[in-house]
């Protein structure tokens, strides 16, 4: 059973103060809320899940508000309910290429900077264009023209299709991928909205053929189709997802200079000097990391004078430790390495921090107004983010 949250005491914190816009009427709603991004991805974990259908939808919502849409490419594959989408939506006839005897149809790419709508709809970003049809090899490529020409663009791609992670899913499904888009491509999109799909309705979507024409299910459901391949897909399809709303997240509180820590996810980093037993130091922060299935950041900070050679040899050695163990290496200068710790983990919104304890003696941590462990752990406790001293080993 769930109850709605009691709000009548509520009362909002600085952060949330310094992040809100003043709201007092349907005008200033309008204003505090983003618009649409001009780039607009669906992102699905396999063929089925929805991508064109949400794309279609999202395109008949636009056009309902009074947008000006039209299809620059639209790939129905026979499915009747997506074809029923269509309706009242401009179809910007598409080009017909001979091509090795075959008459084949690829979108129009002058046709649709010609008509210069609002928003275009172009299906399949990972798409490899016949030869001969346009000036592009790649529907990105044709994407990437139309928006240059200052006009929206909804598309849909499937997470298979991304160059890093394309050579894994071959590995994993024994299946090619032939058509890739780069990942930087992806990651231009305002908005990237996932498909999502279980892996049970998916298969069952094959079966009564929503997906392939029926000769083809049986291949497709003990191969690329099986239910251990599409939870896979899916996985990769989330990881991705959450991996950009994390920078985005990350990109907004650093604007806002947000001085707290907001746990939504674990962010774990690890400080390292050029010294003895910071190889190790690395390792042990990639098995916490690994623990709670969080990414690592390696940071060095450099004193302003830099490193001796011996000491650069020895980064050296580090920075490829922090490769191998599939960590973010981040390098700094600042004379003052305790505050250069403490501020990155506020700015990355790190939640845990790993260190190697204090090589100094009492007297020295005296003298010199205490360890550096001891002044991280007292800023980093000030913000809600733990510290995990890790004894040194040679």
């Amino acid at each position: 059973m769930t109850t709605e949250p009691d709000t009548a005491d509520y009362e909002a914190t600085d952060d949330e103060m310094a992040m809100a816009t003043p709201v007092t009427s349907t005008d200033d709603a309008e204003r505090v809320v983003e618009a649409a991004g001009r780039f607009r991805i669906y992102l699905g974990s396999a063929a089925g899940v929805g991508k064109t259908y949400a794309m279609l939808g999202e395109g008949q919502r636009r056009r309902g508000r009074g947008a000006d849409v039209v299809i620059g490419f639209v790939e129905t594959h026979g499915r009747q309910h997506t074809q029923d989408l269509i309706g009242g939506i401009e179809v910007v006839p598409r080009k017909i290429v001979e091509y090795r005897g075959s008459r084949l149809e690829e979108m129009d790419l002058d046709a649709v900077l010609a008509r210069r709508p609002k928003i275009a709809l172009v299906d399949e970003l990972a798409h490899t264009n016949v030869p001969g049809s346009g000036p592009n090899e790649k529907r990105w490529h044709d994407v990437l023209d139309i928006l240059a020409a200052g006009i929206d663009v909804i598309t849909t791609v499937n997470v298979q299709h991304l160059e890093s992670i394309a050579d894994e899913v071959e590995h994993m499904t024994g299946a090619r991928v032939r058509e890739r888009v780069p990942d930087w491509v992806v990651r231009k999109a305002d908005q990237i909205e996932l498909v999502d799909s279980s892996p049970e309705q998916l298969r069952r979507r094959m079966i009564h053929g929503n997906i392939y024409p029926a000769e083809r299910v049986p291949q497709a459901l003990t191969h690329f189709f099986r239910t251990d391949n599409l939870t896979a897909l899916r996985e990769l399809a989330l990881r991705f997802l959450a991996d950009e709303t994390d920078e985005e997240l990350l990109e907004r509180l650093k604007r806002h200079n947000v001085q707290t820590v907001w746990e939504t996810a674990e962010r774990i980093m690890v400080a390292v000097a050029a010294a003895p037993g910071s190889g190790a130091l690395i390792r042990r922060a990639a098995r916490i990391a690994a623990r709670v299935r969080a990414d690592l950041d390696v940071l060095h900070v450099v004193s302003a004078d830099g490193c001796s050679p011996e000491n650069v040899h020895r980064v050296a050695e580090l920075r490829e430790t922090a490769e191998d163990v599939g960590a973010r290496w981040f390098e700094v200068q600042e004379d003052d390495t305790a505050d250069a710790i403490a501020r990155f983990a506020r700015e990355r919104q790190i939640t845990q921090i790993v260190i190697g304890a204090s090589r100094r003696g009492r007297w020295q941590q005296l003298a010199g107004g205490g360890s550096n462990v001891a002044r991280v752990i007292r800023t980093a406790g000030a913000v809600g983010i733990d510290v995990h001293v890790i004894a040194r080993r040679e």
